[in-house]
């Protein structure tokens, strides 16, 4: 994730008035913030697509990045439209860069051929805005285009807080004295409702406590002793933007992203962990990523799956497998709720390749 801050200048026109600067640009005075929003990014291609059919994204809308050197649509586009469509994200700005490498004609042409390629899709009627990020020409006009045409959404701050975590740390310098020492910091999206500093939560699936023999996964209860957004400390804070949260936790707990994966909310709110999921299955016709791009086949029982859930990654061993439907064994088990959506890998020419997602059933 990065956030990215959008002001707008009093004095000037559109579409110049509008920056990433505290200062206009153009002519020297103060601009006003208009919003501050997160831009959600991956390593790699097929992680990316992971998490945008894993429901982890929270995406109010999307910019499709196309390159105006390269024939549209390239494979990696078409499976990112593909996954726009399906994750149904309605709001989207095109954007086509590196119009710096081409001439006018060839930027007209390209340009023809994205409008070809998104006919009929929920990127049609998307805004097609020419950039060249490498000179920063027409950021204005994008920042413009992403303002009219991906609104910021009305949040139910009255719903039951709901957290994903995507990081989690210990900000703490080695030889801290013990007085100095901070807890532990959970960072990532709130899906809905608000936290405030003070406030107790619940993080879950909690930590492996191990009685008689037996090991079970037991819920962690703490405080909220700071909350950061936006690089700014604030008492409260809801959804859109990246959070992280102070807390009363051991430092060595949440250290190395060990909370990734793992959700929080009001203690009491959260559902039971799971440790063996239902999915109506949706196929797609390729492997994600693979070069010759294999023909995706019908799960089978006893098959290794990596599944997706939020911001958790878990193995599972299919125990059953008819046409639509399949029953996962986890391996680490997951919170989630009926109805979300999971993205399915199986192992494809020795790596975890994406073959399709699955809605979570009862």
């Amino acid at each position: 994730y990065a956030d990215a801050a959008f002001y707008k200048c009093p004095n000037c026109p559109e579409p110049q008035c509008y920056s990433t600067k505290e200062i206009c640009p153009y002519c020297g005075s103060k601009t006003e913030l208009l919003r501050v929003v997160s831009f959600l990014d991956a390593p790699g291609h097929e992680t990316l697509m992971a998490v945008m059919l894993s429901g982890a994204s929270l995406m109010d809308g999307a910019i499709l990045l196309i390159a105006a050197n390269e024939p549209c649509p390239q494979p990696q586009t078409r499976e990112h439209l593909m996954a726009m469509e399906i994750a149904g994200i309605k709001n989207i700005v095109i954007v086509q860069n590196k119009i710096d490498l081409v001439s006018e004609k060839q930027a007209l042409k390209h340009y023809e051929q994205i409008k070809e390629f998104v006919k009929g899709t929920c990127a049609e009627d998307a805004p097609i805005i020419p950039i060249s990020a490498h000179h920063d020409i027409n950021i204005d006009v994008l920042i413009k285009a992403i303002e009219e045409k991906i609104p910021t959404p009305h949040r139910d701050l009255s719903k039951d807080p709901l957290m994903y975590v995507a990081r989690s740390f210990d900000i703490n310098k080695p030889g801290a004295r013990p007085d100095e020492l901070k807890g532990g910091i959970i960072g990532g999206s709130l899906l809905q409702g608000k936290f405030r500093v003070g406030e107790e939560i619940e993080v879950s699936p909690g930590r492996v406590v191990e009685t008689h023999g037996r090991k079970e996964w037991r819920r962690i209860t703490t405080k909220i002793t700071s909350i950061m957004t936006g690089g700014k400390f604030v008492e409260e804070a809801g959804p859109g933007g990246l959070l992280a949260i102070g807390t009363e936790l051991d430092p060595a707990m949440t250290k190395s992203d060990a909370f990734v994966g793992k959700i929080v909310g009001r203690p009491g709110s959260l559902p039971e962990p799971s440790e063996r999921l239902r999915l109506k299955v949706h196929l797609l016709e390729k492997a994600v990523g693979t070069i010759d791009e294999k023909e995706v086949e019908p799960l089978k029982a006893q098959e290794p799956l990596m599944l997706t859930v939020g911001t958790a990654t878990t193995v599972g061993i299919t125990k059953e497998a008819y046409s639509d439907v399949a029953v996962i064994d986890l391996k680490i088990p997951v919170c989630c709720f009926e109805g979300q959506q999971v993205a399915i890998s199986r192992r494809v020419e020795g790596r975890w390749r994406l073959i399709g997602y699955g809605v979570i059933e009862k």
